[in-house]
């Protein structure tokens, strides 16, 4: 097993997932856990993640006996920091900050066997290794970050993000450290994580009732599954109506999902709607719809006897981006399925799913003999159309959105490229556009087309669509869609920007 110590990186879930896409078990743990426990973890390898802090504040301190262990190390960015500077090593923030692409040269070590001596990674820091511990030697330099990567003994360190899909090669490193330098044993797979799990899932509901969340979305259908081969029929799957649904999104959902479980839908469009006239602040907007999908499983769950918890298809990057993450990161935006329930419902969450990253949750739905064409579903997420409508959620900007979302899809789906796409959706934005239709003037909405390609969802790419497709759909939009009468395409990388846009 190789213990990956969280610093409150963006990335730390990444790389406890690369660990795990070769086949070697992988756990995270609080910067805060003790060298006793660790030491009984049995662990192969030990990884120091990354993190918004920097060292020489002293925030985020582990006891030196880490790099005692006796198992090798390597620490990434802020993780390379602290251990060049716990072992006698100088680190200070630099007026050359990298972020992004950098050109490395390295040298020849195990770590990077059968690599190239330059190629491109991905770095995201503000302090740098000014001087490193006297044993130790560089083994990585960029043009402004003369210390980009050490070693020294069984530890590593590399200033750059090795677990991030812009690093070349980034797999590549990973893996030599966990075979060629930890020698860690590949035995882990998904099939292993749905007898665990069941296991884990059976022994904690017993003979009491599980309700979950069903949105119809792969994340929470796939947790329904998993949590339904577990305790079968002491599941209740509760499907909410909350009006801010994909085109005919209800009925598909009881077609396709309708005949694997016991599915109760509730109707409460209005509920929601009502509780969002006139608010345009996407914090608020997210919260609101939180608390009334709490309040709709808290009245459900009164109808319900015995039941004692409540399934939610938490992901990991929602964990991050909530600051809810195992070790102190940064909120980006709030989920309304991360963060615990209110004491009053007395439901205790289970969260199957909590530790995976979209592209595993889809394996993991092939495992569970999920059809192909649902797994492939792009994302939706939880508040719907509720942060994708910029400003004020109205019945009126929600049937045009729809719309134009619906046909998005439809078009989309023909490319040939589609199944390389991670997200493809239509945003309706605040602004009125001066138009002509028909000789006349019109003064509409504006509608953004929002496509990214990803492997995890932490970082994205806007994805190239072919100019014919746009113009078709730009088309399609302003000739069908009542409401709006321009079409705008948004290429902004994850980050700076998120891949939705509340």
């Amino acid at each position: 097993m190789i213990a990956v110590i969280d610093f409150g990186s963006q990335y730390t879930q990444l790389i406890a997932r690369r660990v795990r896409e070769y086949r070697v078990y992988s756990e995270i743990y609080n910067h805060q856990i003790s060298i006793r426990e660790l030491a009984d973890k049995n662990i192969e390898g030990l990884i120091l993640s990354g993190g918004p802090g920097s060292v020489y504040q002293k925030q985020f301190r582990i006891s030196k006996k880490f790099f005692d262990l006796d198992v090798p190390v390597l620490g990434i960015c802020y993780g390379m920091q602290l251990a060049a500077q716990m072992l006698g090593g100088t680190v200070k923030h630099c007026k050359k900050q990298e972020y992004g692409y950098a050109d490395i040269t390295t040298k020849h070590v195990v770590l990077f066997t059968g690599l190239p001596k330059h190629f491109r990674v991905w770095m995201s820091h503000g302090d740098s290794v000014v001087r490193l511990p006297r044993a130790a030697q560089v083994i990585a330099a960029t043009k402004t970050t003369p210390i980009a990567g050490f070693s020294m003994h069984n530890i590593y360190g590399l200033q750059f993000h090795p677990e991030v899909h812009h690093t070349q090669y980034g797999k590549k490193i990973i893996n030599n450290f966990l075979g060629l330098v930890c020698g860690a044993r590949k035995t882990w797979s998904m099939n292993k994580f749905v007898e665990t799990e069941v296991e884990r899932i059976r022994h904690t509901v017993g003979d009491h009732k599980v309700i979950c969340a069903v949105s119809g979305g792969v994340d929470s259908t796939v947790a329904a599954t998993l949590t339904t081969k577990a305790v079968r029929g002491n599941f209740v799957g509760i499907f909410v109506d909350n009006g801010l649904l994909r085109f005919k999104e209800k009925e598909e959902v009881i077609q396709t999902i309708g005949s694997r479980m016991n599915l109760r839908v509730v109707s409460a469009k209005r509920r929601f709607l009502s509780k969002l006239v006139n608010v345009k602040d996407p914090e608020k907007k997210r919260k609101i719809i939180g608390r009334e999908f709490i309040r709709v499983f808290e009245s459900e769950a009164k109808r319900i006897k015995d039941v004692k918890f409540l399934v939610q298809g938490t992901l990991y990057p929602d964990v991050i981006e909530s600051g809810m993450g195992i070790g102190p990161s940064a909120v980006i935006k709030s989920h309304h399925n991360v963060g615990g329930l209110p004491r009053r419902m007395r439901l205790r969450i289970i969260e199957p799913l909590r530790l995976l990253f979209k592209d595993e949750v889809r394996k993991l739905g092939r495992v569970l003999k999920l059809p192909t064409w649902f797994i492939q579903r792009k994302p939706f997420p939880g508040p719907g159309f509720g942060v994708r409508i910029l400003g004020s959620v109205t019945e009126q900007r929600l049937r045009i959105l729809r719309q134009a979302d619906k046909i998005l899809l439809e078009e989309a789906s023909k490319l040939k490229i589609y199944r390389d796409i991670w997200q493809i959706f239509a945003v309706l934005l605040p602004l009125g556009s001066v138009g002509v239709m028909g000789d006349k003037r019109t003064y509409d909405s504006v509608c953004a087309i929002r496509a990214v390609c990803s492997e995890d969802g932490m970082t994205a790419d806007w994805a190239r669509l072919p100019p014919t497709f746009l113009s078709y759909v730009a088309t399609r939009i302003t000739n069908e869609v009542t409401g709006i009468n321009r079409v705008v395409l948004d290429i902004t990388s994850k980050p700076p920007a998120t891949i939705e846009w509340e």
